[in-house]
C-alpha cells in the first residue's frame, strides 16, 4: 500500500471524524495531506469511495481493538459478554475517540439508497451479529434480542457522549447492559 495513500486516508479521516464528512471537501483533504486532487483521485476515483474506506478502515480497527481487548482479559464466553461494556467504556474515555464512524456516516448520509448509508447500516448489522455471537457462546437463549438490545445501548451511549463528552450516557448504558445480560444468563 502507499504511503501517499495511507496519508490521504488518514488524513481524510481524521477530518471527517473532527469536522464531518460533508463539511470537508475534498480540497481541505488535499491541502492537509500536502497532495493534490490528481494523487488523491490516482488512489480514490471519488469522494465516495474515499468516504466508504475511512468507513470499513475505522471499523475494522475498532473491532480488530475490541476483539483483543475481550481476548487479552477474559476466557469464558460469559465473562466476554459482561466485559463488553467495560471495553466500550474504556474507548469512549479515551482522548481518541471522536464518536463511530457508521453512527455519524448514517446521520450525514440519511437517504437508504447512499451507499455510504448502506455501508453504515451493513456496519451497524455486523457489530450486532457480533454481539450476538458472544451471546451465543455464552449459551443466552435469546442471543438475537439481547443483540439487539446491547446494540441499542451502545450506539445511543455513543451518540450521546459522541454529542457530549462525559455525559455519563456509558455509564448508565453499562448498568443497563449488565441487567439485561444478567437476566439473560439466568434464564
Amino acid at each position: 500500500m502507499s504511503t501517499l495513500r495511507d496519508k490521504i486516508l488518514a488524513t481524510a479521516t481524521n477530518l471527517f471524524q473532527t469536522q464531518g464528512i460533508n463539511s470537508t471537501g475534498v480540497d481541505n483533504i488535499v491541502a492537509v495531506a500536502g497532495t493534490t486532487k490528481m494523487t488523491l483521485y490516482k488512489y480514490f476515483r471519488s469522494k465516495e469511495l474515499l468516504i466508504l474506506e475511512v468507513l470499513t478502515q475505522s471499523q475494522q480497527q475498532f473491532q480488530t481493538w475490541l476483539n483483543s481487548k475481550l481476548d487479552s482479559q477474559t476466557q469464558q464466553p460469559a465473562e466476554k459478554i459482561q466485559r463488553l461494556f467495560d471495553c466500550i467504556e474504556e474507548w469512549v474515555s479515551s482522548p481518541e475517540f471522536n464518536g463511530m464512524g457508521f453512527i455519524k456516516a448514517a446521520a450525514e448520509f440519511p437517504s437508504e439508497a447512499n451507499p455510504v448509508h448502506q455501508l453504515s447500516a451493513e456496519q451497524s448489522k455486523q457489530f450486532r451479529l457480533y454481539i450476538r455471537s458472544l451471546a451465543a457462546q455464552a449459551n443466552i437463549k435469546d442471543a438475537d434480542g439481547l443483540a439487539l438490545q446491547l446494540s441499542l445501548l451502545f450506539e445511543g451511549a455513543v451518540q450521546a457522549e459522541q454529542m457530549q463528552r462525559g455525559s455519563g450516557a456509558m455509564q448508565y448504558a453499562k448498568k443497563a447492559a449488565k441487567i439485561l445480560i444478567d437476566g439473560s444468563l439466568a434464564e
